[in-house]
């Protein structure tokens, strides 16, 4: 299949990706940004995204990611390193971890920070691993925290890589609107409908805005990240400013009020209120009309409070603002060129 021009190649302070042989395919709006390296025969889905603004990625021979699946460091904190035949299916987030060769990251899934996947591990679809957790080779792992089910044999193993790899679609085209103003709007999101964006608002790589027939408002500084889907159907998603909607989160219609964090793969469900202050734990999903009230931290499915915040949580919240601020600033004006794959040489 020819390589589509809308994936995404850019630098990050001067360094740019690297690819031990082109990748098998780009699909249009898949982002590679920064201090990436990646093995051979890498399929590339569409509007996934491998940033590297900080920390490196290192990624293996024959890695596949899905679509809207993310890869990201932790800053310059913590790398992402992936071994070889790793499969990443939909919507996945691998975030500052290590992954060994031949796991299986199924759908919808979130490996977090520190994080260590033993060889030939599978992620079952919606698990979340928790940070620093250490997850031995060979069993299928499920549940929030993400625990051990049952073993997994070779055969089994190799099935579930066939499977996702088999489902995805390939050459879809990325309707690129920009209907809204936007401190940073990525190459690859898309803005469908009544979106309105303050000063110093990013949408990143991926993301998807669609008001339907109602509206979406995004207050100053807030930051949308990599792969994230805002849904409307006739009501309104109200995000205040300075507010960090983390990767690949799904809102519906809700209000999410000031100097919160919604967490990375977190569902929002129609109806719900986020106080001001409140962090979302990644993986949570709370209930229609919930409200989430100020100063805690919610968690769970559906979404409990598990602990209040403290001047830890709310100065790594502050800081992530004026961290994402920068990147914004960095890839509004980075070069831009199409990823090179086997078919386009």
């Amino acid at each position: 299949m020819p390589n589509d021009p809308m994936s995404i190649l850019t630098p990050y302070h001067g360094t740019k990706p690297e690819f031990a042989g082109p990748p098998a395919y780009a699909g249009a709006g898949a982002a590679v940004l920064g201090r990436a390296r990646i093995g051979r025969d890498a399929w590339l889905g569409p509007c996934s995204v491998i940033r590297a603004d900080g920390h490196c990625v290192e990624i293996g021979d024959d890695f596949f990611l899905s679509e809207h699946a993310t890869v990201h460091i932790a800053h310059d904190v913590l790398p992402t390193h992936i071994a070889h035949h790793v499969t990443a299916g939909p919507r996945s987030v691998i975030h500052a971890c290590d992954v060994a060769s031949d796991c299986v990251v199924e759908r919808e899934a979130v490996i977090l920070d520190g994080a260590r996947i033993g060889p030939g591990a599978v992620i079952s679809a919606r698990s979340v691993v928790f940070p620093r957790t250490e997850l031995e080779g060979g069993w299928i792992y499920a549940g929030v925290p993400a625990k051990p089910v049952e073993r997994i044999d070779a055969a089994g193993l190799e099935a579930r890589h066939q499977k996702l790899r088999a489902e995805q679609r390939t050459g879809d085209a990325v309707a690129m609107r920009q209907e809204a103003p936007a401190f940073f709007l990525a190459p690859s999101a898309t803005t469908i409908g009544e979106i309105s964006c303050g000063i110093e608002v990013g949408i990143w790589y991926g993301c998807e805005l669609d008001a339907g027939t109602g509206s979406i408002t995004i207050g100053d500084g807030t930051n949308v990240q990599d792969n994230s889907l805002l849904r409307c159907g006739s009501g309104k998603i109200e995000i205040a400013g300075d507010v960090t909607i983390g990767h690949n989160v799904t809102l519906a219609e809700c209000r999410v009020e000031t100097r919160s964090l919604v967490g990375i793969g977190a569902v929002i469900a129609p109806g719900t209120v986020v106080e001001k202050d409140v962090l979302v734990a990644a993986g949570a999903e709370t209930e229609p009309g919930q409200v989430l009230t100020s100063g805690k931290v919610w968690a769970g499915r559906p979404a409990k409070p598990i602990g209040d915040m403290n001047e830890a949580r709310r100065k790594m919240l502050s800081e992530t603002l004026p961290t994402y601020r920068g990147y914004a600033a960095h890839f509004r004006d980075a070069d831009v060129a199409p990823i090179p794959t086997r078919q386009s040489e």
